[in-house]
């Protein structure tokens, strides 16, 4: 963990390569929460994307490391930075950005529910100066897939900072859906990823499989999780991809850095193209992957079904 505060923030610049046919360089400010795989692809996407499409841009990155009360001065510090676009990584920072910078683009991305959050009036027609991508889980597709691994799921654990609104709003639909197939949930909550550990130890006991939401909080300490899950022989799914390769047994999601790069054509649109926000709707990638971890399921105490492993798209031995 950084040492707090706006100094100790690692940020750097990025010029990207010039393109003669377009204006010239844009500054493009970047905020992320926190440091995990599937936000950092967000970004490195998004970095690329510009490449590939031509945009010439400074790039400014800012990383809060879980802090809030950084992640509300960030956006300070990118409207001082006077960008022609803020791009926000996850929900807290698209909050933070959105109630600081009022007449420059603001794009986000990895948001599960804009709406709930805050940031659009709605998905179709955005209004104000603020759109992105979204990544609500498709919940639903992800408890078959459990079910599928574990037939005997009747009650599944669930980790979460109900502090962050995107895990909250996932909860619910989990909820909803997991009823449907006769699946009761218990819930245990963090405010920090240093609780992490003792809330997955909380839910030893209570629950056949634990399931971690797209909480950033959760999933920046996900080792705690996956350590207590292999000692208990309890089976770890999450609800993002990046999470398998590091010890979680699968999951069904979308692929960050694929949607990194299609947040970086609405930034294109926007600079270049002189689109405005409020009239952009807000986008989703509708291609789902299947990725599972064979070591994972056995240090848990779970062998993958033959079906699962035929149909997933990446498998982690």
């Amino acid at each position: 963990m950084k040492r707090p505060g706006i100094a100790c923030l690692w940020a750097f610049i990025l010029t990207l390569a010039a393109v003669p046919a377009l204006a010239a360089p844009y500054v493009v400010s970047i905020s992320q929460i926190v440091e995990h795989p599937a936000l950092d692809a967000v970004r490195n996407g998004f970095v690329e994307g510009l490449k590939k499409n031509g945009v010439e841009a400074t790039v400014n990155v800012h990383i809060a490391q879980g802090n809030p009360a950084v992640n509300v001065q960030i956006a300070s510090q990118m409207l001082g930075e006077k960008p022609d676009l803020v791009m926000a990584i996850a929900t807290p920072s698209a909050q933070a950005a959105a109630q600081k910078i009022k007449d420059i683009p603001v794009l986000f991305s990895a948001v599960s529910d804009p709406v709930g959050a805050g940031l659009v009036a709605s998905l179709d027609a955005p209004g104000g100066n603020v759109t992105g991508m979204t990544d609500m889980s498709p919940v639903d597709r992800q408890l078959e897939l459990m079910r599928e691994i574990k037939p005997d799921l009747h009650t599944l654990g669930v980790i979460y900072n109900a502090g962050e609104a995107n895990s909250v709003s996932q909860l619910e639909l989990l909820k909803a859906e997991a009823k449907k197939r006769g699946i009761d949930t218990v819930e245990a909550t963090v405010t920090n990823s240093s609780g992490v550990f003792q809330a997955a130890k909380s839910l030893v006991g209570k629950c056949d499989a634990i399931y971690i939401p797209l909480d950033n909080t959760v999933v920046s300490a996900l080792e705690s999780a996956i350590k207590i899950c292999t000692e208990s022989k309890l089976p770890l799914f999450s609800s993002d991809n990046d999470s398998v390769p590091r010890g979680t047994i699968a999951a069904v999601a979308i692929d960050y850095g694929r949607m990194g790069e299609q947040t970086a054509v609405m930034a294109k649109r926007i600079l270049v193209g002189g689109k405005k926000p409020a009239a952009m709707p807000v986008e989703q990638l509708q291609d789902l992957e299947v990725v599972v971890n064979k070591k994972a399921a056995a240090d848990m105490g779970v062998t993958l079904p033959e079906s699962v492993l035929k149909k997933a798209d990446k498998i982690i031995e």
